[in-house]
């Protein structure tokens, strides 16, 4: 299917944003890496912070696709939470991408967080809440509780999708495969121990 020149944008836009954080990223760069001109790329969307804000929001609308499909998949709380999460894990160049997009909008965020009017991935981390809720271990467990363990997973998922060009650099391809094959594993095994179960 070919790409419209707003996807395409958007697209180049992601890519930018995750790379050099919304500060470091102008209109003029986005619309010189798909071969716009900055009035172009204006038509489309008036400013950078429309175009940033159009970027969360398809994150936010891919994730709560793959939540719908987890939802459907299964009538387990326990499973659907496992198989939510586990879909966040980096598999394609465009997930690792969104991954570090997620990373920079934390650490950069600082200066527009006191003026923000609209917070995008504010229904995710509400998704994420009543999943983890919808468990009977966590019912009447106070809202800090509920977040922190949904942090540290959240936390376990992105770091290690950032981390892969670090990882490669320090330990060679060789050990950076072998981990990379149980990295999965152990995620389960942390899921399960801090959100699914974690009195066992």
């Amino acid at each position: 299917m070919t790409q419209t020149t707003r996807d395409q944008l958007l697209e180049a836009a992601a890519a930018l944003f995750a790379e050099r954080g919304f500060y470091g990223v102008s209109i003029a760069n986005i619309a010189d890496e798909v071969g716009l001109t900055k009035q172009a790329l204006l038509h489309h969307f008036t400013t950078k912070e429309k175009l940033y804000g159009e970027v969360l929001q398809s994150i936010s609308r891919d994730f709560e696709r793959v939540r719908n499909e987890v939802m459907a998949a299964s009538s387990d709380p326990a499973d659907q939470l496992l198989q939510f999460l586990m879909a966040k894990v980096s598999k394609t160049e465009h997930d690792a991408i969104r991954s570090r997009l997620l990373m920079r909008e934390l650490l950069d965020n600082k200066r527009r967080a006191d003026t923000a009017s609209v917070w995008y991935l504010k229904a995710f981390l509400d998704d994420l809440v009543a999943m983890v809720r919808a468990l009977p271990v966590w019912r009447d467990t106070v809202d800090a509780e509920v977040l922190a363990a949904i942090y540290q997973a959240l936390g376990a998922i992105n770091y290690y999708a950032v981390s892969e060009p670090t990882l490669r650099g320090i330990f060679g391809d060789a050990r950076y495969k072998a981990l990379d094959k149980v990295y999965d594993e152990r995620l389960e095994w942390l899921i399960q121990r801090v959100l699914i179960d974690p009195s066992g």
